[in-house]
């Protein structure tokens, strides 16, 4: 069982996927752990869902693209739903971080080359705009990049499964509208160990475009 502060977890937390429609999986422990690269801010199982079209893709590739950063709007899904993917309680909030540019091509270097002062920003600049749910057992579930202004959940309240927590945006740590998935042991991050996941008994790997429809 899992218990806060660094004690005994589950050896994994089976979610829901918290979208619907069609989703690409990239950074899946399915096909490396640490996921991200890194073990810091129990992200070791953490995961990263893009939101695509019908036909598996994200916003088109330009030369502008490859030159400067693009509005979050020209990506398919930014603004959709996310939901919550266990039941469980509110612990915490976060709504107060700007959606930014997407950042392919040369802006993506750039961008990278300021992450060491996105790091030593904290938490919140890496989750942007996040929503935390403990479960029954004390594992903690993060949902982050969330749109500015979307979040509908405040703390203490307790969600079913399904239930709307806000939407897709890019805000944060973030190259590209997406939603950021992970569980931990407790709330802090900066404490907590990570926990690892599954969706309904499978965990997709890099490349894996989900269908959630109708789920």
């Amino acid at each position: 069982m899992a218990r806060r502060g660094g004690g005994p977890v589950q050896p994994t937390v089976d979610l829901a996927y918290p979208f619907e429609g069609r989703w690409l999986t990239q950074n899946s422990p399915g096909s490396r752990v640490p996921s991200h690269g890194t073990t810091l801010l129990a992200t070791a199982y953490a995961i990263d869902f893009v939101p695509v079209d019908e036909a598996g893709r994200t916003a088109p590739i330009t030369l502008g693209s490859l030159l400067r950063p693009e509005p979050p709007e020209r990506f398919p899904g930014f603004g959709r739903p996310v939901l919550a993917p266990v039941e469980g309680a509110v612990v915490a909030v976060h709504d107060e971080e700007p959606d930014h540019g997407a950042y392919r091509g040369l802006p993506s270097v750039r961008y990278a080359l300021t992450q060491r002062r996105r790091l030593a920003a904290g938490w919140a600049a890496l989750a942007g705009n996040h929503v935390m749910i403990e479960t029954g057992d004390g594992t903690v579930v993060a949902v982050c990049h969330l749109l500015r202004g979307s979040i509908g959940v405040r703390p203490g309240q307790r969600l079913q499964v399904g239930e709307e927590l806000g939407r897709c945006g890019n805000s944060g740590n973030s190259t590209e509208p997406h939603v950021h998935l992970q569980a931990m042991d407790g709330p802090d991050p900066s404490r907590a160990s990570a926990v690892a996941i599954t969706f309904d008994g499978h965990l997709p790997r890099n490349g894996e475009v989900v269908d959630a429809r109708g789920s």
